[in-house]
């Protein structure tokens, strides 16, 4: 297990995303045409039409890259087999949701109990696997104070709680061309360069893979993007981004090292709450944050590339800590 390996898987998974992302953009633009919020930032509204649902792409070339590192380099079957049965599992949860909405047209897609719902049997059914059958049991690693504590019976709610919210915060996050994958792929960088730190190859093999899966997606998103993930890409980056975290013990960095994640979501919730509570009146001037910076006058490009700054920064912080 070595650096120069999380390199291979790198560039074997932005291979296969390149070439199936290419090759599926044609397809989806004449099957699966992007609608754009009426409410939205301006400069949008050219967008509509542009093919979504590019996430298969990053999808399938995690998964061969995973598996073809993992075989390998002999990590850990089990933990890949975990951490790619969650990935796969928000993937397709996400990819139900777009068939509906840009396919069959249905506005809505899944309701969200429907959605939220599926969500919550994949992160418990993970939850209770790694609490029974995974060697950490219930121990969550805490990285500053470099020592492990026993969660007990509040360690499958916390797991729940951790899945849950990072695969809906990368799924807010995904509003603005390259941003979700261009932050993700730096996220996972330093999961992947972590995991090998700390000797969890499975981690670390996976979380190379997605890395390399979301570069290779955006060469065709970034702006001006030819392809959008949809909920198909975003909600598998965040389940299995999270899964990888969990895996390895390193779940306390997510909201580290993830932070710009946090704040979009935090920037949802706060309009919301805030919204309810005055009757009307909005914190920001259109949420997820990004838009409200958008909305502020500041170019999409600007600010896609502050947060991939802002991200960088949140990883070098994370290097410091562990």
């Amino acid at each position: 297990m070595s650096y120069a390996n999380i390199g291979i898987i790198i560039l074997i998974a932005f291979v296969i995303s390149v070439v199936i992302t290419k090759y599926e953009i044609p397809f989806l633009r004449a099957k699966a045409g992007q609608n754009i919020r009426e409410d939205g930032p301006e400069s949008h509204l050219s967008k509509a039409g542009t093919p979504s649902m590019g996430g298969i792409a990053i999808i399938i070339g995690t998964i061969l890259a995973t598996l073809i590192g993992g075989l390998i380099w002999s990590a850990k079957l089990v933990d890949i087999l975990v951490i790619l049965f969650v990935f796969i599992g928000f993937g397709l949860i996400g990819f139900f949701d777009d068939y509906l909405k840009v396919i069959k047209k249905v506005n809505l897609g899944l309701r969200a109990y429907q959605k939220f719902g599926l969500q919550i049997i994949i992160s418990v059914a993970l939850a209770v696997f790694l609490a029974n059958y995974s060697d950490g049991s219930t121990y969550v690693y805490i990285p500053i104070a470099d020592t492990y504590i026993d969660f007990g019976i509040w360690y499958i709610p916390f797991i729940v709680f951790a899945v849950l919210a990072m695969t809906n915060a990368v799924n807010l996050t995904d509003g603005l061309d390259g941003l979700a994958s261009g932050v993700t792929a730096l996220v996972t960088l330093f999961f992947a360069v972590a995991g090998i730190a700390y000797g969890v190859a499975s981690g670390a093999y996976f979380c190379a893979a997605l890395c390399g899966g979301c570069l290779g997606f955006l060469v065709f998103n970034k702006n001006p993007a030819k392809i959008f993930m949809g909920d198909t890409g975003s909600l598998a980056l965040g389940g299995g981004l999270a899964a990888a975290a969990i895996v390895m013990k390193l779940e306390l960095l997510l909201p580290i090292v993830g932070l710009l994640y946090v704040i979009e979501a935090l920037s949802v919730v706060l309009q919301v709450g805030y919204f309810k509570l005055t009757h009307g009146k909005r914190i920001f001037k259109m949420a997820p944050i990004h838009h409200h910076f958008e909305k502020c006058g500041y170019k999409e490009v600007q600010v896609v590339k502050a947060f991939w700054a802002f991200t960088l920064v949140c990883c070098i912080i994370g290097f410091v800590i562990i």
